[in-house]
């Protein structure tokens, strides 16, 4: 039996972008044992504008097909800190 995929909404109050990254970089450090939580999918929106998503996580490909686990936006290399 497949398995479908679903988008999990979870609304919170943050000061501002950064404050909202910093949120889901915790749950998703949080949950991270959970073989089913895609980390490197995360994004965060304003709740009026919800078709604008903001990434969490770094998006680039590294060797051997792995994404960078670093922030979005991070300065340097990608890579492993």
């Amino acid at each position: 039996m497949s398995r479908e995929r679903f988008v999990v909404h979870l609304p919170v109050l943050a000061a501002d972008l950064d404050g909202a990254r910093g949120f889901a970089r915790a749950v998703c450090r949080a949950l991270g044992f959970l073989a089913d939580v895609e980390r490197a999918g995360t994004t965060v929106s304003r709740e009026d504008e919800q078709s604008v998503r903001h990434w969490v996580w770094c998006d680039r490909l590294l060797d051997g097909g792995r994404r960078c686990p670093r922030a979005a936006d991070h300065e340097g290399e990608c890579g492993p800190r």
